[in-house]
């Protein structure tokens, strides 16, 4: 794979247009295709506007602006796309719709090329499963902005090729992006590590332990995190942070630990879904941003300690089910999600024991399996063991 690979972008909204700004950006021919009648011309009136802004801003020159637009070639039919050496899909998610399109574009593509899905959520296997060569299919899960965000999560189904794994992961890096390999499970590696980030943080609310702001601010002050979980579930929109929880505990066949919460559901029920909507758990309407209240140290470290605890838990049973590496599990959390840390480095600051303790207290407290302790963590627990 190389600057003289064409690589076509199925698919011209936020994220298909953000992948196309990246390879063109890389040097690469750039063919685009949408299937909603008129939707690539503003797409590409937009993009040449965010370029000449960030030449105005003098963050590219003009002249990279123009290649980069350049580059990008809209063609009108799917057929367009028939001598691209690499196709990367960003429709909706919606499974029958990612395969019936897979299906055409294994048809239609010469048999060297690598078909790729941008899935968030979706089992790469089971897009694969509607491709006569199911072997050159594999996941490029970039991140919004795909321009900016440095992660791409490289996804093989069942019956990849390890060798356009590997391709994948050397020409993700060539296109200036951190690459990490997980398995194809529901999640991947960010949502599924995430969702207690958001789901601890409403339990602690629902339960009256604390305020919205006040566990926005005790995991920013204390736990370091650049936004609160309930300023980035208002950011991400309610509706589509609900939509993933719901999707990746039905995926892991109701396990406790990704429960969707109600507090959640009602918040996207009577549409106060965030930011987009003027409102969700916060106002944005215009008015005075939310004033955070100095708050008790102490309450500010049971909060963090209790959420943090998941979320270790959660990077530890990835690690303990070879969802990946344990350098790319910390990799992906802090280019992906903007972690402070590596969640495994930093469980090792106060050590495996510690973690397992919190959980337990936890458990004895609810009854619940919600709180159970991942047996990777249990035996380094009981070994004093350390993940690096």
């Amino acid at each position: 794979m190389n600057e003289q690979l064409t690589v076509g972008i199925i698919g011209a909204g936020t994220m298909g247009m953000g992948i196309a700004q990246v390879a063109a950006r890389a040097g690469h021919r750039v063919r685009l295709y949408d299937a909603r009648p008129g939707a690539i011309a503003p797409a590409m009136e937009a993009l040449g506007a965010t370029l000449g802004k960030l030449a105005a801003k003098g963050k590219i020159t003009a002249d990279e602006a123009a290649t980069w637009i350049g580059g990008i070639q809209p063609v009108q039919e799917l057929n367009g796309l028939a001598d691209c050496g690499l196709l990367i899909e960003a429709v909706v998610e919606d499974l029958a719709i990612k395969k019936l399109l897979f299906s055409e574009l294994d048809r239609l593509a010469a048999p060297e090329t690598v078909l790729a899905s941008n899935t968030s959520s979706l089992s790469i296997t089971a897009i694969a499963s509607a491709c006569q060569r199911a072997q050159r299919v594999v996941g490029l899960h970039f991140f919004n902005p795909a321009a900016v965000m440095p992660l791409v999560e490289v996804v093989p189904g069942l019956l990849s090729d390890a060798d356009i794994v590997q391709r994948m992961h050397t020409l993700m890096v060539q296109w200036g992006k951190t690459p990490v390999i997980c398995k194809d499970t529901p999640g991947f590696i960010v949502n599924r590590v995430a969702r207690p980030f958001y789901g601890e943080s409403l339990r602690i609310f629902e339960e009256g332990i604390a305020s919205i702001a006040e566990i926005d601010q005790a995991l920013k002050s204390e736990g370091g995190f650049r936004m609160g979980p309930f300023e980035l579930m208002d950011l991400i929109g309610n509706d589509v942070n609900f939509a993933v929880t719901t999707s990746v505990w039905k995926a892991f066949f109701h396990e406790p630990r990704y429960k969707p919460s109600l507090v959640q559901q009602r918040q996207v029920e009577s549409g106060r879904l965030g930011r987009k909507s003027g409102h969700g758990f916060y106002d944005h309407s215009g008015k005075e941003p939310v004033a955070f209240q100095k708050m008790e140290p102490a309450l500010a470290r049971k909060i963090t300690q209790r959420v943090l605890a998941m979320l270790i838990n959660e990077a530890a049973d990835a690690l303990f089910l070879r969802i990946a590496s344990r350098e790319d599990l910390d990799l992906a959390m802090t280019k992906g999600v903007n972690y402070p840390k590596g969640l495994l480095a930093w469980a090792d600051e106060q050590g495996a024991a510690h973690w397992a303790g919190v959980l337990d207290e936890l458990r004895n407290e609810y009854g619940e399996e919600r709180y159970r302790v991942s047996p990777l963590l249990r035996r380094m627990a009981r070994q004093r063991g350390r993940f690096y």
